[in-house]
């Protein structure tokens, strides 16, 4: 849709208003939100972004946050591995969990499943995070604001004189957040957190390179969970085809042909995948909705070691598919087998 250049202002105003943000600042940024009501029953939300840019226009970004309620971890897509292996962790008294993944990948959404599936009356749970999206009964939500001094770390600090059990912070955007984090899941709380990392075992690596502890994070190291969102094909037009050599070629490589040898995957006719061939659901698309990937790194008394030696990178990951991890790319080929996406849309978020 094209807006004639005289209405421009007058609409980039009137979203102000309705953000509750200052109409007569038009040189920085701000954000705010918007709520209102679709039907009777549902509400929606939306963060909104304003940004100047050159030529005295502004930019505005619109989110929408239709889920204001956490969703339950079965119903999130994991592997069966990784559902039992996080359920079990989340479940520990003490110890680090974090989710990492680029902005808008679901951490936070994941994180308030994992918190949702540990909520009951006689655990208490702290979060700060930055804006509160997702509320939940009986936690206990804390909005950040920078501006006042009320920092991811201040509000973390806060907490552990506050007799929590679990606590969740929005981010590490710092050394300071890190190790308070470190340090609190050391003396008896269980902490989860996100990172902007690209993979499990890079986050390992950059904690370390951000100056924190080895010995103290990997004694608090319960689990690293990277996350990706794909687009999932749509259900209504979707149709199943047998792969051609050419894509079975490009699936097993980008599956590492070691590990994919050993699934017994043939290249015949059982070999079946899936695509969306454009509906009026899908707005002719052949996708409707998401499918979450996901790589989940474990604290094993082998890992622990290795992160205490620094070790490199690849030897980390060679160690960690041994002991059964899937990467982000391997389980996106899983649901590209089940019918869930197509390989195309694994390789646009997962491979580098």
């Amino acid at each position: 849709m094209k807006i004639p250049q005289s209405y421009r202002r007058a609409i980039v105003s009137r979203l102000k208003i309705m953000a509750n943000l200052d109409i007569a600042e038009r040189r920085k940024p701000q954000d705010g939100k918007i709520k209102f009501k679709l039907t009777e029953s549902k509400e929606i939300e939306l963060r909104v972004a304003t940004l100047p840019t050159a030529g005295y226009n502004e930019d505005v970004v619109m989110r929408i946050l239709a889920a204001s309620e956490p969703l339950p971890l079965d119903k999130m897509g994991f592997s069966d591995r990784n559902l039992k292996v996080l359920r079990e962790i989340s479940e520990r008294p003490y110890g680090i969990i974090l989710c990492v993944g680029p902005t808008g990948s679901g951490k936070t959404t994941t994180l308030h499943s994992v918190l949702g599936n540990i909520n009951t009356p006689d655990i208490k749970i702290w979060t700060a995070e930055d804006p509160v999206e997702i509320t939940q009964y009986g936690l206990r939500q804390v909005q950040v604001q920078p501006k006042i001094g009320l920092t991811f770390a201040t509000a973390m600090r806060a907490f552990l004189r506050a007799d929590p059990d679990v606590i969740m912070v929005g981010e590490m955007r710092d050394k300071e957040t890190a190790d308070t984090g470190i340090e609190a899941s050391l003396t008896g709380h269980l902490v989860l957190s996100t990172l902007h990392t690209n993979s499990a075992v890079e986050t390992v690596t950059r904690l370390l390179d951000m100056g924190c502890d080895p010995f103290s994070f990997a004694d608090a190291m319960l689990g690293v969970l990277a996350q990706r969102l794909a687009r999932r094909i749509c259900k209504e037009c979707k149709e199943q085809y047998i792969g051609s050599k050419e894509e079975y070629d490009e699936i097993r490589l980008g599956y590492n042909p070691e590990y994919w040898d050993k699934l017994g995957i043939k290249q015949d006719n059982t070999f079946r995948l899936s695509r969306g061939k454009g509906c009026e659901t899908c707005n002719r698309s052949g996708f409707k909705g998401r499918v979450a990937l996901h790589e989940l790194l474990l604290g094993t008394d082998q890992m622990k070691r290795m992160v205490q030696q620094k070790a490199r990178t690849e030897d980390m990951l060679k160690t960690a598919l041994e002991e059964g991890m899937t990467t982000l790319v391997q389980d996106g080929i899983h649901k590209v087998l089940q019918g869930h996406t197509t390989f195309k849309e694994v390789k646009a978020v997962a491979i580098k």
